[in-house]
């Protein structure tokens, strides 16, 4: 029997997809409809936003499991609300949302137990999960008008599940969980012991929702974790700081807020001057967000115009977040769909399978990109697929 060397928590083959390898091969000679960083997309940022992070303070180093109290203070103004107000003792930094998902499944799941993550969402939620020894198990959401949960499967999850994830908005449908459909969660929640781990870090980013997005923060009745981060709302990915909001029934969200202070103190991840510098991060981010929402709605405007000509493709409704889909006739592999336009009219966009859409005919498009680069590239969208629908 041949010996192991590494666990199977990682991957044993990892090697490029197909797209990946011929992205590499255009070495970027191609308009870039996937871009997620927005620190490449030329977002202007106040001169006053990175000022505090030169404070002297950040010189010292005082461990705060945690985060701060400077910090989670500023935190508690920023998500809560008059009607909902936010103690900082209910806050807790990571330094990225990836790194509370991480220490959630700590706190939540032993070895092989189970969590609920939506289909189609980001891919990251699996290997997540697989990297803490926790199985994720997909639930769908229903495409019925508008995506939403799909309560017959909830119901019907396995007896190992210990808490079920949402992403609101979902990325990348650009779906909010409407008021009914949460509370229902909630009860189920409540009904089967899960916790809710709500992920809202697009939840700034309203595009075409009605009303302003309710917060799973209110959730009073089942144990929940509210997850945001600098890396969307100040579009500062490299600063790296994120955060948990612990809500639910006090006495178990004592008890969770015990437990993970315990596993952040393990860490200890979030750079001191980032965490002195947040209440002015905050502040000034907000200038930031504005300019994301502004471009992502004139750029979703952008790709409604640039594939009306063609009645075969559809723009879903877009609620919030930096990403739109773009339904497709399902004609065969997406794959070789997104190749075509990469290969042939140098124009890069996402396949629906990356993100595991239940069947093939969508692709996802970024609202990040610049005005003028975004308008080039769906023209070059349209273009090519109005030349596959043509040879169909």
């Amino acid at each position: 029997m041949g010996k192991r060397s590494f666990a199977t928590r990682v991957p044993g083959r990892l090697r490029a997809n197909r797209i990946a390898e011929a992205r590499h091969r255009l070495a970027g000679e191609f308009v870039d409809l996937t871009v997620s960083n927005p620190t490449a997309c030329g977002f202007a940022c106040p001169p006053e936003l990175l000022a505090a992070l030169a404070d002297p303070a950040g010189a010292s180093y005082h461990a705060e499991a945690r985060g701060l109290p400077a910090a989670r203070a500023a935190l508690s103004d920023l998500v809560g609300s008059p009607d909902l107000p936010v103690d900082p003792s209910q806050i807790v930094l990571t330094a990225s949302t990836s790194e509370a998902y991480a220490f959630l499944f700590k706190l939540l799941c032993n070895p092989g137990e189970a969590v609920l993550v939506p289909a189609p969402s980001y891919p990251l939620l699996e290997h997540l999960a697989r990297l803490e020894g926790v199985h994720a198990v997909p639930y769908h959401l229903r495409e019925e008008g508008r995506w939403s949960l799909d309560f017959d499967e909830l119901s019907a999850a396995p007896r190992a599940v210990r808490a079920v994830v949402v992403v609101h908005p979902n990325n990348p449908t650009g779906s909010l969980i409407c008021s009914s459909d949460a509370q229902a969660l909630e009860d189920l929640c409540a009904a089967r012991g899960w916790a809710l781990i709500a992920d809202e870090v697009f939840l700034p980013f309203p595009l075409e929702a009605h009303g302003r997005p309710v917060s799973f923060s209110a959730c009073r009745n089942v144990l929940t974790f509210v997850l945001g981060g600098l890396s969307k709302f100040a579009a500062l990915p490299q600063l790296k700081a994120a955060w948990i909001l612990v809500a639910g029934p006090p006495r178990r969200r004592q008890a969770a807020l015990a437990r993970l202070e315990f596993i952040a103190d393990a860490f200890l991840s979030v750079a001191t001057p980032v965490q002195h510098a947040l209440p002015q991060l905050l502040r000034y981010g907000g200038q930031v967000s504005e300019q994301i929402r502004t471009r992502c709605r004139y750029n979703l405007t952008t790709l409604r115009d640039g594939l009306s000509v063609l009645p075969a493709l559809s723009v879903p409704p877009v609620g919030g977040g930096w990403s739109a889909l773009v339904r497709i006739p399902d004609l065969g592999s997406e794959e070789e769909r997104v190749l075509h336009l990469l290969e042939d009219f140098r124009v890069a966009v996402h396949p629906g399978y990356f993100f595991d859409f239940p069947r093939d005919g969508y692709l996802v498009v970024s609202l990040l990109p610049p005005l003028d680069t975004f308008r080039a590239g769906v023209a070059r969208l349209a273009e090519g697929l109005a030349a596959w629908l043509g040879d169909s």
